[in-house]
């Protein structure tokens, strides 16, 4: 939640673009994993694993190629049409963006909305980045800037639906939590943009202005990111599945203030990042969401905050 409306639509109009975003992070890393030989044998492919940990894991998977099929631009972010490992065709297709995204402004600390009715438009972008389509909401299932910063739209059309007339799938959500070093790309359905980088490490409790959230991911600082960007999918490049949702960035170097958030650990110690870009975790979403893609939050394992 970078850059308020007034500075994003300056800077929009220096780069000719229509509409203006309303918030935005400036970084979030992504890097494509390189793409690694295969061992010589089993045994020395394990022993490369143990010896190498993730990082070697990583390179043995080759990597899936990242494009912007399956994310949406927005009229102020970014956002992608997702779904849990469990999801079905016939399910009405969830869109992914950050809280601070919605229509309705900012929700306050402890705030959650919760099944509120929508009809905000998406436009559904194809590999290469062109609009293909626009897919309409029916609800806004679940949105929060509390502990997190995420919406989930309900869509009026089904996956299957999505596929069948833009030949679109929708992005996985990834059930468990990121590793440390690992290759992401941040793709941007607004701006038509990637940006390529690795998780830098986690934060204990990232704090911006009222907000505060749990167990951010830190990017490296080749995730630049702008205004606009928000709500973009964070892709792990070796499955091709969502990771986090960028959200935020340290701007001008100040401590805890709006478009500067700031570190805090177990103990209480802040730690400012200048120009660094942050998301937020997405694995926990998938345990609130069940039958019919319908948001549960008295599911077990799901730990969103509740209204």
């Amino acid at each position: 939640m970078k850059k308020p409306l007034v500075g994003a639509l300056f800077a929009v109009l220096l780069l000719g673009a229509g509409t203006a975003p309303a918030a935005a992070a400036t970084s979030h890393d992504a890097t494509a994993p390189s793409t690694v030989r295969a061992a010589a044998s089993a045994g020395r492919a394990a022993a490369d694993a143990a010896s190498s940990g993730h990082a070697a894991v990583q390179a043995k998977i080759r990597p899936k190629a990242v494009n912007f099929a399956g994310t949406v631009a927005l009229s102020n972010c970014s956002g992608s049409v997702v779904r849990t490992p469990d999801s079905q065709p016939g399910d009405p297709a969830l869109v992914l963006s950050n809280g601070h995204c919605m229509e309705s402004g900012f929700p306050g600390p402890g705030e959650v909305v919760f099944n509120k009715p929508s009809t905000r438009s998406f436009t559904l972008l194809n590999s290469a980045g062109s609009g293909v389509g626009t897919l309409r909401a029916s609800k806004i299932a679940y949105g929060t800037m509390t502990d997190t910063d995420i919406s989930v739209y309900q869509l009026t059309s089904t996956y299957a639906q999505i596929e069948s007339t833009y030949g679109i799938k929708a992005l996985e959500l990834n059930t468990a939590h990121p590793v440390q070093g690992t290759a992401i790309t941040v793709v941007s359905g607004y701006w038509k943009r990637t940006y390529s980088c690795n998780v830098d490490g986690f934060v204990y409790r990232l704090k911006e202005g009222e907000w505060t959230w749990k167990d951010s991911v830190r990017y490296t600082s080749a995730c630049q990111t702008i205004g606009g960007t928000s709500g973009s999918p964070v892709i792990d490049n070796a499955t091709g599945k969502v990771v986090a949702v960028n959200n935020t960035g340290n701007e001008d170097g100040q401590e805890c203030t709006d478009n500067n958030p700031c570190e805090v650990d177990e103990n209480g110690q802040v730690t400012v990042r200048e120009g660094i870009n942050y998301a937020q975790e997405t694995y926990g979403i998938v345990p609130c969401i069940g039958t019919g893609n319908v948001f549960d939050l008295d599911r077990e394992g799901c730990a969103l905050p509740k209204p």
